[in-house]
């Protein structure tokens, strides 16, 4: 329960998708721009952007990654050395090719990715196992001429992290691809609060030009998948095509082992909706940009200013993220903005918390008051703020797990799919009956999970043998 209904957003139950689209614009986290599909990060949006960017690049750094920055445009003839890449991402390309008022010889591919340029560069540096591994991750915005857009969840243009990395060894190479995923689970649940399950993707499903994708896959409440981060083993293909190799330990030359892997901006998607509620965002708190937010009442009348600064102070200094607003706007308007923006914590004192040595503290994401002395305040704080990720966290993993459901028939796929969240089918492992899947009920196969415990003998699509486990959803 809030203390404010906020009535400026559509509430989640009348229409999901505007809901969502009231809190990206009323939190302040983005705008349109005058070009379809770029969209404007304002600075409370590219915050949050920020404690993510924070979070991974500490632990890419540990496991001995490198930030570096490549080129943001690819030469069409380097494009196309690689032609299940390039048949993969044609669709979505945006092509430069004019230069100043001349056109170009060889047209400039604005990056949808840039696994090109990065082994292109990766064959001039690479010449002995010596150099070996390579472990580069950079941080940059990518195009794709998307047709329907959305904001943080598919735009023509997102930002992201985009690892890319060359081994000596193919056991190396998978062991890393594997590592990336770990990182990007312990994201979801350490520092957003989202549980994701994890899995390879079917063939159909894999990135283009690899030989295997793994991909962590987030629930939304309105029951659709939502592909949250991506690892890849590319084998030596890429390599081959642009001719990187190197001399290994017995002298012979061979080609190194690649991956790649990358989280984008669509993860704030899934913090808005795995978590938001009818009154706007509701951030976790080791994401929120503000983790507290303090609210001086009757602020005209003589002591509170001061009181509230100090609030203000001993919070700072004890490292936590926190705003004071003194503004004359009411303590009502205020209130209803900050439950809008999600702050996780509203610190409440008035004269009579003055008077009697006590601060009032409301939680955003249950709604909860408390009073604690003045003396305990950021002792509690700190206690709150791992209670509420938890909180936030085990309420999340129980929609997640209420809403995979096993099928063992069309009519309980259909069921499933149709109830929302992931239905856990056999299947054959054909891509007639993904495809078949498909067509029926406008649902992807998100992942083959790594616990294949099989529970059915035959594929309900076709009948044949059954070989995997996959979940299948609707997703964005």
């Amino acid at each position: 329960m809030a203390d404010f209904k906020n009535d400026s957003i559509t509430r989640q139950e009348d229409d999901f998708a505007q809901w969502y689209t009231d809190v990206c614009r009323k939190a302040e986290l983005m705008d349109y721009s005058s070009v379809k599909g770029f969209i404007i990060y304002r600075p409370y949006g590219y915050a949050i952007w920020e404690q993510i960017q924070e979070y991974l690049n500490k632990r890419f750094k540990a496991t001995g990654h490198e930030n570096v920055y490549m080129p943001m445009v690819i030469p069409e003839s380097l494009f196309q050395k690689e032609k299940d890449h390039i048949s993969g991402f044609a669709p979505e390309t945006l092509i430069a090719t004019i230069g100043g008022q001349n056109e170009l010889d060889d047209r400039l591919i604005i990056r949808p990715t840039s696994e090109v340029l990065f082994t292109e560069h990766y064959a001039k540096v690479i010449s002995s196992y010596r150099d070996l591994p390579k472990l580069y991750n950079q941080w940059c915005s990518v195009i794709r001429w998307e047709k329907t857009t959305r904001p943080f969840l598919r735009g023509s243009e997102f930002l992201w992290q985009e690892g890319h990395t060359m081994h000596e060894t193919e056991e190396e190479a998978r062991t890393e691809t594997l590592k990336m995923l770990e990182i990007y689970d312990d994201l979801g649940r350490d520092l957003l609060a989202v549980p994701f399950v994890k899995g390879r993707k079917t063939d159909k499903e894999k990135f283009a030009g690899a030989e295997e994708t793994y991909s962590i896959e987030a629930l939304m409440p309105d029951g659709k998948g939502l592909q949250s981060g991506t690892t890849h083993y590319f084998g030596t293909g890429f390599a081959k095509a642009f001719g990187v190799q190197f001399q290994g330990r017995d002298g012979k030359l061979t080609n190194p082992h690649q991956t790649s892997w990358g989280v984008s901006t669509r993860l704030l998607g899934a913090i808005i909706m795995v978590h938001g509620d009818d009154n706007g965002l509701v951030l976790p708190p080791y994401v929120a940009p503000i983790q507290v937010v303090v609210i001086p009442i009757a602020q005209q009348k003589p002591g509170v200013i001061p009181a509230a600064r100090e609030v203000y102070k001993d919070l700072a200094d004890a490292g936590l993220r926190v705003k004071i607003d003194e503004s004359d706007k009411t303590a009502g308007w205020k209130f209803s903005e900050y439950e809008m923006k999600g702050i996780p914590l509203r610190v409440e004192l008035g004269p009579r918390d003055i008077e009697n040595g006590v601060v009032t503290i409301a939680k955003r994401h249950n709604g909860e008051k408390i009073s604690v002395k003045r003396e305990e305040l950021v002792e509690t704080i700190n206690r709150l703020i791992p209670e509420i990720h938890k909180e936030m966290y085990e309420k999340a993993l129980k929609y997640l797990l209420e809403h995979v459901t096993e099928v063992h028939s069309v009519e309980e796929l259909n069921a499933a799919l149709e109830k929302g969240g992931y239905a856990k089918m056999m299947w054959c492992g054909e891509q007639a009956c993904e495809d078949k899947v498909k067509e029926m009920f406008q649902a992807t196969a998100r992942c083959m999970p790594f616990n294949q415990i099989a529970f059915d003998e035959t594929c309900p699509i076709c009948g044949k043998k059954a070989k995997k486990v996959v979940l299948f959803a609707k997703a964005y």
